[in-house]
């Protein structure tokens, strides 16, 4: 889970750093910082980039890290933005349509939950400008944590002081709980690449990284399955509450799916099955000079294809295409006997291998299409998971 973290200007600014901690231990695996001027002056960005391991955003003039337009590729990739605290002069801009620096900016183009926790004196938070404002973003969809009444920072008692940290962090994970609408349902999921040994240190492969397996694995768990993830190798750390079946090559991954899908409900196969393997695997690196001007190929099983015929489970598989997505997807949906496919294009810069994010196109047997806009490979992961629950009926 990644969340987008709104630090502003005020004295209880000290302890979102307490909130990134509770939000760690809550699982979430990826938190920005987003810090206000005001924020800087009362703790360091310094701070949060070392409790999270991410760079905190601090200007919206700062050079980006990539060719990417910084707030509108953040704001598809995170899953919420948590403010905490929000000042007045913050939830002011936010019901107002201000937007002249980066948090205010990324609020206007984030189309997730917002979750926004305010602290301020007593008067302040009494205000009719206030209160309106917050009256505006309730009827826009953002969920408001009231803060708590008690010993204010100004030395005075009364309504303002930020709310408990566990009170914010529970309110965005309430928004944020997926329905269990594969409940009792057992999925089995392949991702990442396969490797075909040519000797013990060269492989034919592909760019593969897992992570759109990883993601649909990781909300079907949170939506009630029984998973069973089988994974080539990978830089990923496996969700928890799975069962892992780490995968080498194209054999074993046939191997563990006719054992895996005993029973199972469906299949999705993510994985980027190498098509082709070395006839012969070398016993000992092949050096340099000895390196033969051909290698001599044999096909790999195809698993989805040898399923074809399987009616007791609902099979969906991906189709990383160049060119034509719609129509190759189409030809290998029927070919390969499958209730649904995933098409995407590889060439298209953001929804690649290796990306977080992903523009798709979900075809169903029914020859009914759809095609998603770009966004988190998370979010992709739940309209697939959705669209299969109905398949599953």
């Amino acid at each position: 889970m990644h969340i987008a973290l709104g630090i502003t200007g005020c004295i209880a600014a000290y302890k979102a750093a307490s909130i990134v901690r509770e939000l760690q231990k809550r699982g979430v695996t990826k938190i920005t910082p987003i810090m206000t001027s005001s924020a800087q002056k009362l703790i360091t960005p310094l701070t949060f980039e070392a409790l999270t391991n991410q760079r905190a955003i601090t200007d919206q003039w700062s050079p980006p890290e990539s060719r990417e337009i910084t707030h509108i590729s953040l704001a598809r990739s995170v899953d919420a933005l948590l403010v905490a605290p929000v000042t007045a002069n913050t939830i002011g801009k936010f019901a107002n349509g201000i937007a002249d620096d980066f948090l205010s900016t990324f609020f206007m183009a984030i189309e997730k939950p917002v979750v926004i926790a305010p602290a301020m004196n007593k008067e302040m938070w009494s205000k009719e400008a206030v209160q309106k404002n917050l009256d505006i973003l309730r009827e826009r969809g953002v969920h408001i944590v009231d803060p708590d009444s008690g010993y204010l920072a100004c030395g005075e008692v009364g309504a303002g002081r930020l709310a408990e940290i566990k009170k914010i962090v529970d309110t965005l994970f309430d928004i944020l709980k997926p329905e269990k609408i594969l409940l009792g349902k057992k999925i089995v999921i392949t991702a990442g690449p396969t490797r075909e040994a040519i000797d013990p240190v060269r492989y034919l492969s592909n760019p593969s990284t897992g992570k759109m397996g990883y993601a649909i694995a990781e909300q079907a768990v949170a939506m009630g399955a029984d998973v069973t993830l089988i994974s080539g190798p990978v830089e990923i750390s496996p969700p928890n509450d799975i069962k892992m079946i780490p995968v080498v090559t194209a054999l074993e991954m046939n191997d563990a799916v006719e054992k895996s899908i005993v029973g199972a409900d469906a299949l999705i196969m993510t994985a980027a099955v190498a098509d082709f393997r070395p006839a012969s695997i070398a016993t000992g690196k092949i050096k340099k000079d000895k390196m033969p001007r051909e290698i001599k190929l044999e096909r790999n099983p195809d698993i989805l294809l040898s399923l074809k015929d399987n009616k007791n489970i609902i099979k969906v598989g991906f189709a990383a295409e160049t060119e034509n997505i719609e129509g190759n997807a189409k030809k290998k949906l029927e070919s390969k006997g499958l209730d649904m496919i995933i098409a995407n294009d590889v060439s298209e810069p953001g929804s690649g291998f290796g990306s977080d994010t992903n523009r798709v196109i979900m075809i169903s047997k029914k020859n009914e299409s759809e095609s998603l806009e770009m966004m988190s490979k998370k979010d992709v992961a739940i309209v697939i998971l959705k669209k299969l629950a109905g398949l599953l009926l």
